[in-house]
């Protein structure tokens, strides 16, 4: 069945929360990237974003909340989560917290963790969709599993056409890559994802050094996009390059490499925040454009690794790592 595309008004809204409540999957936007969303506490509408994704069971999901109230609701808010949530919500920061004795997330949605993943997103029209469902939604990025994440309402109809009921236009995502995951369950903050929210901003705000983890399990991940192989599009991905070849497109930062056959500028001006904004676009032009022109790989030109960098780096690393 062909998946419905509704527009960003107050119809298509109701209309995107009728479906949610009925049991089915929507995809939205925010302002990280497209999620594709279902009711949280339902298991067998979770269950289908899994299906409809292709996304391993033991990679849990973040639930979507239309304030921290709700949010706190289902999990064990600490005073320093409080404060966070106080600095960055709306927006782009997700918090691991355990899960509180009356949760109803369902267990499919955390992966059978005793801890759950929380975030009230920011953008006018998913705070109405949530606010107009009333049940916290878990929306992992609306592309197959693995694949380059979607930053408008076309990627999502070019990876999952068919496979779900609609998708809720909401226009271009501002941010780009998807929210920083911050796992407040034990005595120390840990950053389990880069994202919007930077580390920096993350440290200033704890008032304490915030711990990075090593590397992800891909057996047992705790949190969303910590596989190693991720953000994958479908030419293989040459990191940190000082040189490109005719046959290679190229995945500029700053001024561009001369030689290659096919460009996309994350930021001509290097800046971080345009290149976050730009870069799944980015990377799905090049994978789409460069498979038509036979080109055999794309080349990345080094992007720094502080403030939004990191996040960025995290998802070329990711999406450069071997594929299984």
């Amino acid at each position: 069945m062909k998946t419905r595309l509704l527009h960003d008004d107050p119809q298509g809204i109701e209309t995107a929360a009728a479906i949610l409540r009925a049991g089915g999957l929507v995809a939205f936007g925010t302002e990280t990237v497209y999620g594709l969303g279902a009711d949280a506490g339902n298991d067998r509408a979770v269950s289908a974003i899994y299906t409809a994704k292709g996304r391993p069971g033991i990679n849990p999901l973040i639930s979507h909340f239309a304030s921290a109230d709700a949010a706190f609701t289902q999990v064990v808010a600490t005073p320093l989560a409080h404060r966070l949530a106080e600095r960055f919500w709306p927006g782009p920061l997700t918090l691991v917290l355990p899960r509180a004795p009356a949760c109803t997330i369902s267990p499919i949605a955390t992966a059978g963790l005793p801890t759950a993943a929380v975030r009230v997103p920011a953008g006018r029209t998913i705070h109405a969709l949530l606010v107009a469902c009333g049940f916290p939604v878990v929306a992992p990025s609306a592309n197959p599993s693995g694949r380059v994440s979607p930053s408008d309402a076309g990627h999502v109809l070019a990876g999952l056409d068919g496979r779900i009921d609609a998708v809720l236009d909401c226009g271009p995502c501002t941010v780009g890559v998807e929210s920083t995951i911050l796992d407040l369950s034990g005595a120390r903050p840990v950053l389990l994802r880069p994202g919007g929210v930077t580390l920096e901003m993350l440290e200033e705000a704890c008032g304490m050094p915030v711990a990075t983890m090593a590397g992800g399990d891909d057996t047992r991940p705790s949190a969303p996009g910590q596989l190693s192989s991720h953000y994958a599009p479908g030419l293989p991905v040459r990191l940190d390059a000082q040189t490109v070849a005719a046959d290679e497109a190229l995945l500029a930062f700053g001024p561009e490499l001369p030689g290659s056959g096919l460009a996309w500028n994350l930021s001509s001006r290097g800046d971080l925040h345009e290149a976050a904004a730009r870069l799944f676009a980015g990377l799905r032009f090049l994978d789409m454009e460069g498979h038509r022109r036979g080109l055999v790989r794309i080349a990345v030109q080094h992007v720094p690794g502080h403030g939004l960098g990191r996040a960025i780096r995290d998802r070329l690393i990711r999406a450069a790592s071997p594929r299984s």
